[in-house]
């Protein structure tokens, strides 16, 4: 009898099955300079605890310690869930309903639970797409991030007979209603010059394009080190030995990293959008591999009130990343209109919260 861990494929998964992952992750600042180093991110609020002191962000038990980059609470949590939802996965096809709650900071310990919630077996049989939604807290039990993602998985027997199709409805963007604003924040005063950008939430309009200008070469130390970090063992990112055998003939870059990478770049248009608090939905549009470049853009795709505030607001964002492209053009539909550019990797649909002018 084996003692290892061959992953879950589809005919595993049982609608409703509640699946707890394994491995309790405590975060560090180790973490924080790893995640800087990768990504290069600039916002003040994980940069400065002194900054996340004025708006009322830091820990004020651990000596006012900044909280940690959402996406950072989010690699943690998503990196749990690969051997057990993953591990056989041909793709990650995208992202819903996703929130931000209580801020993570160095020292808190994070678990993840998952829930599957939907499964539709693919008319090849070899394959079908399971739904989960997964939530990360911390050592108090608080939610610090839930989302609802779905892959494709392999069948191990493609003659297995699969009875369930059940697809989820999933909100198109998470209510506002239902948007997580940390308890003690207050931003009267909220400092632009320490936060590196004048631009508020009054100065942006629906509708408007911001190409974050710079680019960044992926190289293949660096996504190693980021799956590693992470936890992550899907083998399409780590094994260049089945992975070069595969249909591309290499590894593929972990889909988180380039969400990492494109936030970080989204500081130079954006710099004032410091708290994301929701993923309303997102799809890895195209492969990247080690020496693409990421450019990123964003449209403003909703500005949200927050009910009773005057201090802070919220904008909807619509992130797109390119590879090996500058996205002075803003590309993004193929040239048929049907699909992806090929040069687009990531669209990925947050909410960000951004200083008002009061």
């Amino acid at each position: 009898m084996t003692k290892t861990n061959s992953g879950n494929f589809f005919e595993d998964f049982k609608l409703g099955q509640v699946i707890s992952h394994a491995t309790p992750r405590t975060v560090s600042s180790g973490d924080v300079a790893l995640y800087t180093a990768l990504y290069g991110s600039r916002f003040a609020v994980n940069s400065s605890g002194e900054f996340a002191r004025t708006i009322g962000m830091s820990a004020e038990a651990l000596g006012h310690l900044a909280p940690v980059d959402d996406l950072l609470a989010f690699h943690v949590v998503f990196g749990k869930t690969v051997p057990d939802i993953s591990l056989n996965a041909l793709a990650n096809l995208g992202y819903a309903a996703g929130r931000f709650g209580a801020p993570v900071y160095p020292g808190d310990t994070l678990t993840t639970t998952s829930t599957v919630i939907g499964l539709k077996e693919n008319s090849n049989k070899q394959t079908g797409v399971v739904y989960v939604r997964s939530v990360g807290v911390n050592q108090q039990r608080e939610m610090v991030v839930e989302y609802v993602r779905w892959v494709m998985v392999k069948k191990r027997d493609v003659n297995a007979v699969i009875v369930v199709d059940q697809v989820p409805d999933l909100p198109a963007a998470v209510a506002a209603a239902d948007l997580i604003i940390p308890g003690r924040l207050d931003l009267s005063a909220y400092d632009d010059i320490l936060a590196g950008s004048p631009h508020r939430w009054d100065d942006y309009a629906v509708g408007e394009r911001i190409d974050h200008v710079d680019g960044m070469t992926i190289e293949e130390a660096e996504h190693m080190l980021a799956t590693r970090l992470w936890q992550n063992t899907a083998k399409v990112h780590f094994n260049q030995y089945t992975e070069g055998q595969g249909r591309f003939g290499r590894r593929l870059i972990y889909g988180g990293h380039i969400i990492s990478l494109a936030r970080a770049l989204s500081f130079n248009g954006l710099g004032n959008a410091f708290k994301l608090v929701a993923i309303n939905g997102g799809r890895h549009a195209n492969p990247t591999f080690a020496g693409d470049t990421i450019h990123a853009w964003s449209e403003v795709l909703e500005k949200i009130e927050i009910p009773g505030r005057t201090d802070v607001g919220a904008l909807r964002l619509r992130l797109v990343a390119t590879k090996n492209l500058p996205c002075a053009g803003f590309p993004f539909k193929a040239e048929d209109g049907k699909g992806f550019d090929p040069a687009v990797v990531l669209d990925f649909d947050v909410t960000a919260l951004m200083p008002r002018r009061g």
